[in-house]
């Protein structure tokens, strides 16, 4: 028995060694000499965050003229097991399932396979007709009148097979107002895109999202979350007591709103998907300007928003293209100028976490790119 004994510990000590091995936090590459400064800077900025603010963690990438200058994890993605934030831990991005999305409704416009402007039960068939019709653009900019979250729908638990049974959470409501006339942030008008992307493709949406946008920007660990599966190097998602305590977040499932805010990524495939954005590579002119043009009221009022983007003026004078998320356990923001390439990534793992210095961090590296 003795050397069974002994076998038995080895194989327990090489387990121990190779999940070691597996879970620890690996080197961060150099930062190029003429950013080594600024990446110094940012660091501290975000390990001083961390512990004044309590995260978790938070995993933050920088990238300038496509080349990722920065990428590193702070803190950790599993409290209990003390499992550290690496560049390559998924997160709930929330939101910026928003611009993903709209990667794939670009992909088929560029094909001549959509009418924006068309009442949008030409893809939608099964989608009621309200009082006022109802576009793919409005849609893409909030404009359609299309409700968001009501009551506790943010903590939904119930699983939704189908992207179409997603829409019967609001499909029977009115408009909120006449689309076009008024900006109303609303995830569920996503849901509907989503219906779009379908019907316009003749596949199911996820599987387009993978084969028409992930995969040919090597996105690979990006993926919707479903909590029946075993996802490798998913967080584990907290929210904040009364107290202030770090709490464990409470149960949902997010498959009711896959393309508003369903989706798990990392930071390094979120500079890939910007930075793509930045070239004529994956997306052509005609697409980015649908994309990052402000859309207006009929009023002639701009809304801060394009299609599945905000856009806006900074205080430096800069044109910004962004999206935040806000997820139960998630806490998220994607940023890009455009003019000095600089494109900069967040994610905490962390309800209603405080993202400034993620801004922070975005001031710097745009200063240290633009020479100023």
């Amino acid at each position: 028995m003795r050397p069974l004994l002994h076998r038995g510990a080895l194989l327990v000590a090489l387990w121990a060694w190779a999940s070691a091995s597996a879970w620890s936090q690996p080197a961060v590459a150099p930062a190029p000499p003429r950013f080594a400064d600024v990446v110094e800077e940012a660091r501290t900025l975000v390990q001083r965050d961390l512990a004044e603010k309590n995260h978790p963690g938070i995993a933050i990438a920088v990238s300038i003229d496509g080349e990722t200058v920065w990428s590193e994890g702070f803190g950790y993605a599993d409290l209990e097991h003390r499992t550290p934030v690496w560049p390559s831990t998924r997160f709930r991005i929330g939101s910026i399932s928003k611009p993903l999305t709209a990667a794939a409704i670009v992909r088929l416009y560029e094909e001549d396979r959509l009418d924006l402007d068309a009442p949008i039960q030409r893809y939608v068939p099964s989608f009621p007709e309200k009082r006022w019709p109802v576009t793919l653009r409005q849609l893409g900019g909030h404009l359609a009148g299309i409700r968001h979250y009501r009551g506790d729908e943010f903590l939904m638990r119930d699983r939704y097979a189908t992207v179409a049974e997603g829409l019967t959470l609001f499909a029977g409501d009115t408009l909120l107002h006449e689309p076009g006339t008024q900006y109303a942030y609303s995830s569920y008008g996503w849901n509907l895109i989503s219906a779009v992307v379908e019907n316009a493709s003749g596949r199911p949406f996820l599987d387009y999202m993978r084969d028409e946008v992930f995969r040919p920007l090597g996105m690979y660990a990006t993926v919707a979350d479903h909590v029946d599966s075993l996802i490798y190097q998913r967080v584990h998602f907290y929210v904040r007591g009364e107290n202030g305590d770090l709490l464990n977040a409470p149960f949902v499932d997010n498959s009711y709103k896959w393309a508003g805010g369903g989706f798990l990524s990392t930071t390094e495939d979120l500079l890939r998907f910007a930075n793509a954005h930045l070239s004529d590579h994956f997306l052509s002119e005609k697409a980015r300007a649908l994309l990052f043009t402000e859309q207006t009221t009929r009023s002639g009022e701009g809304v801060g928003y394009g299609f599945g983007w905000g856009v806006h003026t900074g205080d430096d004078g800069r044109r910004y293209l962004q999206h935040s998320g806000g997820s139960v356990g998630g806490t998220s923001l994607l940023v890009m100028q455009p003019d000095v390439r600089v494109v900069v990534v967040g994610l905490i793992n962390l309800s209603n976490a405080d993202l400034s210095v993620v801004r922070s961090v975005l001031r710097l590296f745009v200063e240290a790119a633009s020479g100023s």
